[in-house]
């Protein structure tokens, strides 16, 4: 009988041993330090969904002083979170043999912030004398402010990532990050109104996962998968368990509590950032060509991108996703 154990433990070993070495080592580079944005990529990490896609998922932080766009098509980085369907513009038209391969959220988080009560509605905000917006900001989504609803470089102030100024100045409005912002103001006494602008006409696709060009031509399955597992952890960080997530996100960045954590969690579900729109019916992570289309337009438009500069061809694959994958998962 000893003998027999011994063999089946042996068995049973080697067969955990050529699993384990069947995982192929990936690494992930997020474009942030870790917050509920990300949780979907840490769930999957923590609740061994990567695990069970024979991945073995390494997440390696950004943040101030960290870039990780250049290290993708450097090869340092296998997959890469993008901010906006902005940047995958950019690489296009730059040459840049990168690839959108999901949108994790249907809406992009940028949200302009105003105290509570000061603003009837977002067409009103353009009549504010201060508002705030950061250098990134003025070159983008600002310049489709004002093409588009009227707002002003009159009453353009810049922001440096601190909320002070607007906390004290109420007619003030700020340029946020829709569960960042609120938040902060919220642990300082404010209540604010949030003005998501994807629900305005700023239609990007958000927190993308971008892949090397050579890698979706040569290794699809590799994608596929990585993909999958991401969608997978993404249900599970917003319907599920997500504690084992909360804890590796608070390890990452101490900043980060886990009451700030589900905080964050209920802004993304009830502003309908991630499981709305296309998602409820394809899944989280669902794109559609026709919606990139209109958005780079909408940008050549405002004159953020110069017309015909970007081959829509280049930027995104949509074979990954839009297969309804976890819609069962959802509660």
């Amino acid at each position: 009988m000893k003998l027999f154990n011994l063999a089946a433990t042996t068995v049973v070993a080697s067969v955990a041993a050529t699993v384990a070495l069947a995982q192929d080592e990936v690494t992930f580079g997020t474009n942030w330090l870790a917050q509920a944005g990300h949780g979907g990529f840490y769930q999957a990490v923590a609740d061994g969904t990567y695990a069970e896609y024979d991945l073995d998922v390494e997440i390696m932080m950004g943040g101030p002083q960290v870039n990780n766009r250049p290290m993708l098509p450097a090869g340092r980085l296998d997959f890469l979170m993008g901010g906006n369907m902005l940047q995958a513009f950019d690489a296009a038209r730059n040459g840049i043999p990168t690839t959108v391969v999901a949108g994790m959220f249907q809406k992009d988080p940028q949200a302009m912030l105003a105290h509570k009560g000061q603003y009837a509605d977002f067409a009103d905000l353009a009549t504010a004398e201060t508002i705030y917006v950061g250098k990134d900001g003025q070159f983008s989504f600002w310049q489709w402010m004002t093409a588009n609803h009227g707002f002003s470089d009159e009453s353009l102030q810049p922001y440096a990532y601190n909320i002070g100024p607007f906390l004290s100045d109420e007619a003030a409005v700020q340029q946020a990050y829709a569960t960042s912002e609120p938040i902060a103001a919220s642990d300082a006494g404010f209540e604010t109104d949030i003005f998501l602008l994807a629900d305005y006409g700023w239609d990007t696709y958000s927190t993308t996962i971008e892949a090397r060009t050579e890698m979706v031509e040569e290794n699809p399955d590799l994608v596929k998968r990585f993909v999958q597992a991401s969608i997978i952890g993404w249900y599970n960080f917003l319907y599920g368990d997500n504690q084992a997530a909360f804890d590796l996100i608070t390890a990452a960045n101490p900043e980060m509590t886990d009451e700030k954590l589900a905080a964050e969690i209920q802004l993304l579900k009830d502003l309908g950032i991630v499981d709305s729109g296309l998602a409820l019916e394809q899944g989280i992570g669902a794109m559609d060509p026709a919606r990139t289309a209109a958005f780079l337009a909408s940008l050549e438009e405002a004159g953020i991108i110069d017309a015909g500069t970007v081959d829509l061809d280049l930027v995104a694959d949509y074979t990954f996703v839009n297969q309804g994958l976890g819609l069962e998962l959802r509660k």
